[in-house]
C-alpha cells in the first residue's frame, strides 16, 4: 500500500475551505449573533418577498462564530476521512479488478483504457505544442484540432489491438480442444480475393504460405500492404469498413463470417507503430491483456508471460512502462504480446521502420526463431526488407493493384542514387555552430556535451542507436533551447538564419483537415515572411510536386491523416521547406517510404544544399546518409563528438545480416497452448427493455436523490429526517445500476477505446480546468460526443471522464455519484437534440444548449448539497417542514449568491465560446471516426455526414 500525500492535501484544503464557507454564511445571512463577546453590529436587512424571511447581515459575536465553526467539524470530517482513503487506497487498481470479469467488465476495461491514455494524451499536447512553434504557428484553440485527432487515432489503433486480442468474443472462454482446426493445409488460404477499402482495391489470386515460414511483402509507398495485412486479420471488413471478396480462410474459417475477436488465438497481429496501441501501462499486464480477456487464471498468465518473455528477450522490461521504452523495446513487447496465446500465423506491419541495426538485428532474430522453433507462419509487410533477406522463405510485392511474386532486394546494391561529393566548406563560415550543448527533460540528460559546426550548402548526418538523443538535439538546435554543459547558456550560435525542422512525429504539423487547406496555410505564411508579398498561384503545389517526383499521391480535399505513411511524410517535409529555411533539420526522413520517394526526397534535399540550404538529418538508415554524400555526426550516449571529420562504422553493420552477426536466436518450443480449463458461463445481455426500464429506474432515482431537500416536505416528519441518508445512499446504488444496465454497451473493442480515450481528455480538460470561477471546458467535450455519437455515448463518457479525473486527483467521496450524474446527463442532453439541424443552425443550437445545461448543471449540484453546506440557524438554511415554496426561496437565493450568478455564467460563457472556437472542427473529426459492424458482418462505411451521425458505434 502506497501513500499518496496530495489527496490528503487537498482534502484538507477543501475542509477549511467548506469551514470558512460555513462561518461566512452565519455572518451574511444573520446567523453569527449568539451569545457574547460582540464583534461587529451589522445593521440588519430585511429582502422584499419571496425573500421576506431572510435577513442579511446583523450583530455577529465570538460565540455565534465558534459555533458556526463547530457545526460544520462533521461534515469537514468527512471531507478528511475520504482524503485519508484516497491517499491509501489507489481507486485505479479497482479498474483492473472490473476489468477481469464480471457484469462491469466492458465498463472496466473502458476505464483501464482510458487511465492508460493518459500519459499519451500528455505527449500529443506537448508534440502538437512543438509543431505549432516549428511551423511558426500561435498554440492556441486550432491545436484541440491536432491534439484530439491525434487521440483518435491513438483510440483507432487501441481498438484494434483490443479486438486483435480477443475482447468480446463469444469464443473467448473456449478450451484449447475446442480450437478450430486447420481444414486447408495450412494457416492462411488466400484464393481469387478482393481487398476494397474507399476506391482502392487489392487483387490477390493466390497466397498461402506454408507453417514455419517467413514470407516478406515489399511495395510502393501507399500500395497497399497494410491494406492486405489488416484484410487478412480481419480488421479491414470488420472494423475499417472495407469489404473483402473471394476466399479467405484463416485457420479453416471464413474470415468475411469471423470477425478478428473470435480468431485471436490464431493470429497474432503486431501493427504500425505499436507504442500507440498499447492499452495497458506497465509491459507485463500489456502481454497478458489477452490472456485476461479469455479468463486465464493468475498464475497461468504470469507463467505465460514469462515464458514468452523469456524468449522474446523483454524479461527486463516486464515491469516497466510502457511509455518509456523505446521503439526497439515497444516492438518487441508488441510481439511478445502478438505470441503470448501460440499463434499459428503473425502478421508484423513495417517493424524495422524506427529501429537502429541492433534493434532491427533483434527483432529479425525473433521473427526467424517463431518461425524455426514454434513453426509460426510469420508474414511482413516492410520497406526497410534487407535484413530480412537472409531469414525470408518467399517474397511478395504489391504492384499494380494485386499481390504478385516477389525476388528478394540485392543486399550488395541498394536502390538509392549513388553518393555526390560534398563540396569543401571554409572553416570561418559556418552557418549553425553549437558548443558543449546539454540538453535536459524532466531532470534527465538526453544530450551531453554536444558540439557541431554546419556550413552552408552542406548535408550532414546524425547517426546512433536508439535513445542516443539525436531527435532531442535537432529540437534543441531548431528552438535554441539548449543549455552548455557548464550550465551557460548561449552555446548556439545561428547569426539570425532561420531553421526549419521536421519532427519525428510530423503528422502533427497538420492542422487542417485537407491536404489542399494545409498548402493554402503554406502558402500565407510564405506571404507573411514576404512581408504580404503574394506567391504565385499553385506555388506550394508545384513544390510538393518537385519533392514527390514521381510518386503519386493526392493533393485536394483528401484529409492529411487519411494519406499513407509515405505520403504524410512527404508532405510533411513539403510544408517546413515551403519558404526554403537556411538550416534544415529532418528527424528520420526516409521512414515509411519506399524505394521511389526515397530518390525523391533524396533528390529534393540534394537542391536544397545546391541552392544554399543546409541540410542535417537524424536516420538509422547508414546506406541513406552515405547516398547523399552527407558528412557523419555519430551520436552515442546522448554525446555527439565535436569532431567533423569523425566517422562512424555502424554503415557496414546496417547491411549486415542478422545470419552474420553475433546475437543469440531466442527459442520458442512449440509446446501445446495450455491445458484446458472449465468453460466460464457466457455472459447474458440484458434485454432491451428490461435495459431502458432500470435506466430510466436509475436516472429517476438520481434526480430524486438531488432533489430531496424539496422533496421532503411531501413525506411525514420521521421520514424527512431519514431523507439526506437515503439520498446519500441512493445516488451511489444509481450509479452502479446505469452502468450495469450500459455495460452492453460497450462490448465493442471500438467503443471501448473511443470512450476510453475521450475520457482520459475529458480527464485532462477537467483537471487542467480546475472549474475555478467557472471554467469547466469539459462541458464542451461531452456535448460535441454526445453530438456525434448519441445519448448513450455522451451519458458513458460523462461518468467515465468524473471517475477517471476523481481517481487522478483523488478527489472520490460523497459528492462523486452526483458529479457523474451531472455530467452524465450533460452529455447526454447533446446526445437527444433534434439530428437534422446542420451547419451554423447546429452550432447555435449546441450553444444555447450548452448556457442551459451550464445553469442546470449548477443547480442540480447546489441543490443536493445546500442544507449540509450552510447548515442550520442563517435565512437561507434548510427548514424542514417548512412549506415547499420556503425551502425554494432560501435555495434560489443560495444558489444565485454562491453559483448562478458567477460560476455558472462563467460555465456557460465558457462553454459557448469553446464551441464557437473549436466545435465545427471537433465535429468533423468525431465524425471521421470509422464504424464497427456487429458481429460476422461486413462493415459498412457511411458515405455521408449524415449517416455517420447516426452511427452509434455500437451503442
Amino acid at each position: 500500500m502506497t501513500f499518496r500525500p496530495a489527496p490528503l492535501r487537498a482534502a484538507a484544503a477543501l475542509a477549511v475551505v467548506f469551514v470558512a464557507a460555513r462561518v461566512i454564511y452565519r455572518v451574511l445571512f444573520n446567523g453569527a449573533g449568539a451569545g457574547a463577546p460582540l464583534l461587529l453590529d451589522l445593521p440588519p436587512v430585511r429582502l422584499p418577498a419571496p425573500y421576506a424571511h431572510v435577513v442579511l447581515f446583523g450583530p455577529v459575536t465570538g460565540q455565534g462564530l465558534w459555533d458556526a465553526a463547530l457545526s460544520a467539524l462533521p461534515i469537514a470530517g468527512v471531507i478528511l476521512a475520504f482524503g485519508v482513503v484516497n491517499a491509501f487506497v489507489d481507486v485505479s487498481r479497482g479498474f483492473l479488478f472490473l476489468a477481469r470479469g464480471g457484469p462491469l467488465q466492458g465498463m472496466g476495461r473502458m476505464l483501464v483504457v482510458a487511465w492508460a491514455a493518459l500519459p499519451a494524451l500528455a505527449d500529443a499536447v506537448t508534440s502538437v505544442r512543438l509543431a505549432f512553434r516549428l511551423r511558426g504557428e500561435r498554440f492556441g484553440p486550432r491545436a484541440l484540432v491536432p491534439v484530439l485527432e491525434r487521440t483518435l487515432e491513438h483510440a483507432s489503433r487501441v481498438a484494434a489491438a483490443l479486438e486483435l486480442r480477443g475482447f468480446g468474443s463469444r469464443a473467448a472462454h473456449q478450451p484449447s480442444a475446442h480450437r478450430p482446426v486447420d481444414d486447408d493445409g495450412g494457416p492462411l488460404l488466400v484464393r481469387d480475393a478482393r481487398f476494397r477499402i474507399g476506391d482502392a482495391q487489392i487483387y490477390v489470386a493466390a497466397f498461402q504460405p506454408a507453417p514455419g515460414s517467413v514470407t516478406v511483402i515489399t511495395g510502393p509507398t501507399g500500395s497497399g500492404k497494410s491494406t492486405v495485412l489488416r484484410g487478412i486479420a480481419g480488421l479491414l471488413s470488420h472494423v475499417d469498413g472495407g469489404h473483402v471478396s473471394g476466399t479467405l480462410r484463416v485457420g479453416g474459417l471464413d474470415r468475411a463470417a469471423t470477425p478478428p475477436r473470435d480468431t485471436a488465438r490464431l493470429i497474432g497481429v503486431v501493427l504500425q507503430n505499436p507504442r500507440a496501441a498499447f492499452a495497458s501501462t506497465k509491459v507485463r499486464d500489456e502481454i497478458s491483456l489477452g490472456l485476461e480477456l479469455r479468463g486465464v487464471a493468475a498464475a497461468d498468465a504470469n507463467a505465460r508471460v514469462l515464458e514468452i518473455a523469456e524468449s522474446t528477450g523483454v524479461s527486463a522490461l516486464l515491469d516497466r512502462n510502457l511509455s518509456t521504452l523505446s521503439a526497439g523495446e515497444a516492438t518487441l513487447v508488441a510481439i511478445a504480446a502478438a505470441v503470448v496465446e501460440h499463434p499459428s500465423l503473425l502478421l508484423v506491419d513495417e517493424p524495422l521502420a524506427d529501429l537502429d541495426t541492433a534493434a532491427r538485428t533483434r527483432v529479425t532474430a525473433v521473427l526467424h526463431s517463431l518461425a524455426r522453433d514454434a513453426g509460426v507462419c510469420v508474414i511482413v509487410a516492410e520497406h526497410r526488407a534487407q535484413p530480412l533477406v537472409p531469414v525470408a522463405d518467399s517474397w511478395w510485392t504489391v504492384n499494380g493493384g494485386a499481390l504478385v511474386p516477389g525476388v528478394a532486394p540485392v543486399l550488395a546494391a541498394p536502390s538509392l542514387p549513388a553518393a555526390v561529393p560534398q563540396p569543401a566548406h571554409p572553416a570561418d563560415s559556418p552557418v549553425l555552430v553549437a558548443a558543449n550543448l546539454a540538453v535536459h527533460r524532466k531532470g534527465q540528460p538526453l544530450v551531453r556535451d554536444a558540439s557541431l559546426t554546419l556550413h552552408r550548402g552542406e548535408i550532414a548526418a546524425l547517426v546512433g542507436p536508439n535513445g542516443a538523443g539525436k531527435s532531442s538535439l535537432l529540437v534543441a538546435l531548431a528552438l535554441h533551447n539548449g543549455k552548455a554543459a557548464d550550465g551557460n547558456t548561449g552555446n548556439i550560435t545561428s547569426d539570425g538564419v532561420r531553421v526549419a525542422l521536421v519532427p519525428d512525429a510530423s503528422d502533427d504539423l497538420f492542422t487542417r483537415d485537407t491536404v489542399a487547406g494545409e498548402l493554402r496555410a503554406a502558402e500565407r505564411r510564405v506571404a507573411r515572411q514576404k512581408n504580404g508579398a503574394r506567391t504565385a498561384a499553385g506555388f506550394a503545389a508545384s513544390h510538393l510536386a518537385r519533392l514527390r517526383g514521381n510518386v503519386a499521391m493526392p493533393i485536394g480535399n483528401e484529409h492529411p491523416r487519411d494519406l499513407s505513411a509515405g505520403e504524410r511524410r512527404i508532405l510533411a517535409i513539403a510544408l517546413q521547406t515551403m519558404d526554403q529555411p537556411d538550416v534544415l533539420l529532418i528527424d528520420e526522413p526516409t521512414r515509411g517510404l519506399d524505394p521511389a520517394a526515397l530518390t525523391a526526397v533524396a533528390a529534393a534535399l540534394r537542391a536544397a544544399a545546391e541552392a544554399g540550404s543546409t541540410v542535417l538529418i537524424a536516420t538509422h538508415d547508414h546506406d541513406f546518409a552515405h547516398s547523399l554524400g552527407a558528412r557523419i555526426i555519430p551520436m552515442r550516449d546522448g554525446v555527439a563528438p565535436a569532431a567533423p571529420q569523425e566517422k562512424v562504422e555502424a554503415s557496414a553493420a546496417a547491411t549486415q545480416s542478422p545470419a552474420t552477426q553475433a546475437i543469440a536466436l531466442p527459442r520458442f518450443d512449440n509446446q501445446p497452448v495450455d491445458p484446458p480449463a472449465p468453460a466460464k458461463p457466457r455472459r447474458i445481455r440484458m434485454p432491451r427493455g428490461a435495459e431502458l426500464a432500470i435506466l430510466a429506474a436509475a436516472n429517476l432515482l438520481a434526480l430524486g436523490a438531488f432533489c430531496w431537500p424539496l422533496l421532503a416536505t411531501a413525506l411525514p416528519q420521521d421520514a424527512a429526517a431519514a431523507l439526506p441518508y437515503a439520498a446519500l445512499a441512493i445516488a451511489p446504488l444509481a450509479v452502479v445500476a446505469v452502468v450495469v444496465s450500459l455495460d452492453g454497451s460497450v462490448r465493442s473493442a471500438h467503443t471501448v477505446a473511443l470512450l476510453g480515450v475521450l475520457a482520459a481528455v475529458g480527464t485532462a480538460v477537467r483537471v487542467a480546468s480546475t472549474g475555478v470561477g467557472g471554467v469547466e471546458a469539459v462541458f464542451i467535450l461531452l456535448i460535441l460526443a454526445g453530438r456525434a455519437f448519441g445519448p448513450r455515448f455522451g451519458m458513458l463518457l460523462g461518468a467515465a471522464t468524473i471517475a477517471v479525473s476523481s481517481a487522478l486527483w483523488g478527489g472520490i467521496g460523497p459528492w462523486t455519484p452526483f458529479q457523474i450524474f451531472a455530467c452524465a446527463w450533460v452529455g447526454a442532453g447533446a446526445g437527444l437534440l433534434p439530428r437534422r439541424v446542420r451547419g451554423r443552425g447546429e452550432l447555435w443550437m449546441l450553444c444555447g444548449y450548452g448556457a442551459v445545461a451550464s445553469y442546470l448543471f449548477g443547480l442540480l449540484t447546489n441543490l443536493w448539497f445546500w442544507p449540509f453546506a450552510v447548515g442550520a440557524g442563517t435565512g437561507i438554511s434548510y427548514l424542514p417542514g417548512a412549506p415547499l415554496e420556503t425551502n425554494l426561496a432560501s435555495f434560489l437565493l443560495y444558489s444565485l449568491v454562491t453559483s448562478t450568478a458567477g460560476w455558472d455564467t462563467v460555465r456557460a460563457v465558457t462553454t459557448i465560446v469553446g464551441i464557437i472556437l473549436v466545435g465545427r472542427a471537433v465535429l468533423a473529426a468525431f465524425r471521421r471516426v470509422k464504424p464497427v459492424s456487429g458481429a460476422g458482418g461486413q462493415a459498412a462505411q457511411a458515405s455521408s455526414a449524415q449517416a455517420r451521425d447516426r452511427l452509434h458505434l455500437g451503442v
